[in-house]
């Protein structure tokens, strides 16, 4: 499955990439985050309850930051697991950069599921990823004391 999307927020770059790194943040931010916690500047671990589709279920996971440009970028390789819900991995990639009216935030993400999850249609989890992601945007931009206008996604099953 890919993800790839834009989002406008109306904070200035130094302020988005701040909050990107705060965990505080992150986690009033994160659609059905319960717990989540930075073990080094590199590698984040996250408990977060996700329905897609039929399938609900707490997935423990864990984030690794790489290639990191402050103010400017980051790649990230993530996997989780559900128990018998199933697993996800994949690798992202957000970009920041300066755009009228605040940050525009590009993201690129590639991620396969396998279990339950797998088993269920690509166009639904596409579906269900693209909410969760414009739903984090959001989130994330109301706690910057902004707004976010979605320019584009595309979600599609690979």
């Amino acid at each position: 499955m890919e993800l790839n999307g834009e989002q406008l927020i109306s904070a200035p770059i130094p302020e988005v990439w701040k909050g990107l790194n705060d965990i505080d943040v992150l986690a009033k931010s994160i659609p059905g985050c319960e717990e989540i916690s930075r073990i080094s500047p590199e590698e984040i671990h996250a408990k977060v309850m996700f329905k897609i589709g039929p399938v609900r279920a707490r997935f423990a996971g864990k984030l690794f930051l790489s290639d990191i440009v402050p103010d400017q970028s980051c790649s990230m390789a993530f996997e989780g697991s559900g128990g018998a819900a199933g697993f996800a991995k994949g690798k992202s990639r957000v970009e920041l950069k300066q755009a009228e009216g605040g940050t525009l935030v590009s993201y690129t993400t590639e991620a396969s599921i396998g279990g339950k999850l797998g088993q269920i249609g690509g166009r639904l989890i596409s579906a269900s990823a693209k909410k969760i992601a414009d739903d984090f945007f959001q989130k994330f931009a109301k706690e910057l004391g902004g707004e976010t206008e979605a320019l584009e996604s595309d979600a599609g099953s690979k």
